[in-house]
């Protein structure tokens, strides 16, 4: 079944400049599919079209009827003082309606009305609301809040008090909540910790629905999508497998292409010189020929040279030379907020060339961490000391300038000493060319000023580099480009980031921040993953075996005949249980229309299948005491 249909869509926001130009595509029903393009190729444009935020000029769309569609981008406006709970709950607007209605319907009842009408109404009513978990709600909003990092705290704020990147975070919540039929994810991993990532994978792994999603994580990508469309030009590229897949078979087509380009660019040179000889020896045999050969030469020329990978920046971190061993130490390191503890009795110590991810949830304080490390903030416990040769620089998270109304010409001219000449070749080496070099710093995108900050840093002459989310604002490209300068760095490094593929490529040491601790672990980032499957591999085998102690202490206390007498015991109350079960399913069948009677029975029935669980589960120990 086609879930969405797209077909020969045109939009434009110039006249004579389409953005989306003819585009073609269509989605069955549960497919992954990444949607793919450089920056400002229309893909979020796409998604508000899909979503009806923006109309289109020409072309058609068509979505499977009955389907519920969900945009992640999408922050709806709540009123003022409605808390994260009430917007979590928002999600569950159709079933709190047929609980009115089934509330209506056993007042109607109580008072009388026994139709047959009233009564299977309030059947289906009962049935649809059981099916579609309303006496679970709050357990799938906790199940949901775990997973993405909501805290009890954040729960109860006001929406409109959150940042962006926390409203975005509920959001996702509140339309996994919605069990939406279709899921349209413009970024969804940009606000996420890793924790809060691999979650979103596992739940989009056994989601039944149909996703989008447009994304700058590689390794997201790779796990969720398995099918990848392009925009380019307008138009789509299909390529049928993940994103991995997707960068080697668009290069083999490139080089197809680029063969074929050149083998009929070499045959236009050779007709082009035989044309030109026949013209020079002036026969009007030879002038006509000459002419059918041009001729010729003009419908071969309908082929564009193909456009391959876009030029990387050609710029890379000037280095100074580290002198000794030690890089830094940090003895006794703290630091709190108030009765709030972010770590303490921190104990590292750091030598040149390491390359070192700092990892953690949201809010364990890693970037505070950073700028206690680079002097910023000067409010903490314990010590820190630099090896006499140590320069360091920094990228910080958000990037802002001391004079955001100055243009980057100017900026490039306060803060490093060059020519007007000099600053323009040093911003053309990191792609802002013609008159983008006249923008003030203030309208630049959070992607555009990284940029602009790296542009900076990578002239001075640093061996400790310092990076909090470098690859945060940036596209495909310039992350690879990223990492290429990254990668001719040979100083010492410190990051932070949530980008797996940046991670497992630098990484040679982590910095996991977790309960007000750093643990370190000299290795890189498959290796640690590894250890930490293995470590909770190991707990849940030892676990059972930390129990049973106890238990054959209870067995050499009474023996084998207290064993035989409690399993006796257990077996007697296993019956009279499932006796209470089978009488209440048959009490239950009796009140189907009494709603409130019928909410009792299930509270009761619930219980006793607790019950039952624990008695069925104290039979086999006993039973295996017996048998040892």
């Amino acid at each position: 079944m086609i879930d969405i249909s797209v077909n020969n869509l045109v939009k434009s926001f110039t006249i004579g400049d389409n953005l989306l130009d003819g585009l073609t595509f269509q989605i069955n029903s549960g497919e992954r599919v990444g949607i793919l393009g450089k920056n400002g190729c229309g893909k979020s444009t796409l998604f508000k079209i899909l979503t009806k935020e923006y109309d289109y000029d020409e072309g058609e769309i068509t979505l499977a009827p009955g389907k519920r569609m969900g945009l992640i981008s999408q922050i709806p406006v709540y009123p003022l003082g409605c808390t994260v709970d009430d917007v979590l709950d928002d999600a569950f607007v159709r079933i709190h309606k047929m609980e009115r209605e089934m509330e209506q319907l056993a007042a109607q009842m109580a008072a009388g009305d026994t139709s047959q009408q009233t009564l299977n109404r309030y059947d289906y009513l009962t049935h649809e609301f059981q099916r579609s978990g309303g006496y679970d709600i709050p357990v799938q909003i906790n199940k949901v809040c775990n997973g993405l990092g909501i805290s009890r705290e954040m729960r109860s704020q006001p929406f409109e008090m959150l940042s962006g990147g926390e409203k975005t975070r509920v959001n996702l919540g509140r339309l996994i909540l919605e069990d939406t039929d279709i899921l349209l994810l413009d970024e969804p991993t940009n606000h996420l910790d890793l924790h809060a990532v691999e979650w979103l994978e596992e739940y989009l792994e056994s989601f039944k629905g149909t996703v989008l999603a447009i994304s700058h994580d590689r390794y997201f990508l790779d796990k969720v999508v398995k099918r990848v469309i392009e925009i380019d030009g307008g138009k789509a590229v299909f390529y049928s497998g993940n994103y991995s897949f997707y960068v080697v078979e668009k290069e083999k087509r490139y080089q197809e292409q680029l063969k074929q380009y050149q083998k009929e660019q070499a045959k236009i040179a050779q007709l082009t010189a035989t044309a030109t000889l026949m013209h020079q020896r002036g026969t009007e045999k030879q002038h006509k020929t000459a002419f059918a050969i041009e001729k010729r030469i003009e419908r071969m020329r309908t082929q564009d040279r193909p456009v391959g990978r876009e030029k990387a920046m050609k710029a890379g971190f000037s280095q100074l030379d580290f002198q000794g061993d030690e890089l830094f130490t940090l003895t006794g390191v703290s630091k709190a907020f108030g009765d709030r503890t972010l770590f303490s009795d921190v104990n590292l110590e750091v030598t040149g060339g390491e390359r070192i991810a700092l990892l953690g949830d949201n809010g364990t304080g890693k970037t505070t961490f950073l700028k206690i490390l680079l002097g910023e903030d000067k409010d903490h416990g314990g010590y820190i000391h630099f090896g006499p040769s140590v320069r360091a620089g920094n990228l910080p998270q958000i990037v802002t300038f001391d004079h955001m109304e100055r243009n980057l010409v100017d900026t490039m001219l306060y803060e490093q000493n060059c020519t007007p000449q000099e600053a323009r070749d040093r911003l053309g080496a990191f792609m802002f060319r013609g008159d983008d070099v006249f923008k003030e710093v203030g309208t630049l995108s959070g992607g555009e000023r990284s940029r602009l900050k790296l542009c900076i840093l990578m002239d001075e002459r640093v061996n400790f580099l310092v990076l909090d989310e470098p690859t945060n604002h940036l596209d495909i490209a310039s992350r690879e480009w990223m990492e290429a300068a990254v990668e001719e760095y040979t100083g010492a490094l410190l990051f932070v980031s949530h980008d797996r593929y940046f991670i497992n490529r630098f990484a040679t040491r982590i910095w996991e921040l977790k309960d007000g601790k750093i643990t370190d672990f000299r290795g890189g980032y498959e290796a640690w993953l590894a250890k930490k499957a293995r470590e909770l591999e190991l707990r849940s085998v030892l676990k059972p075996k930390t129990e049973k102690p106890k238990k054959e202490k209870a067995k050499r206390a009474g023996g084998t005949k207290m064993i035989e007498k409690k399993l006796a015991q257990t077996e007697r109350e296993i019956a009279k249980a499932e006796e209470q079960q089978a009488a209440l399913d048959e009490k239950m069948a009796e009140n189907a229309t009494d709603y409130q009677k019928l909410q009792e029975l299930t509270a009761q029935r619930d219980a006793l299948d607790e019950q039952l669980s624990e008695l069925y589960q104290s039979w086999e120990e006993l039973s295996l005491q017996l048998e040892e």
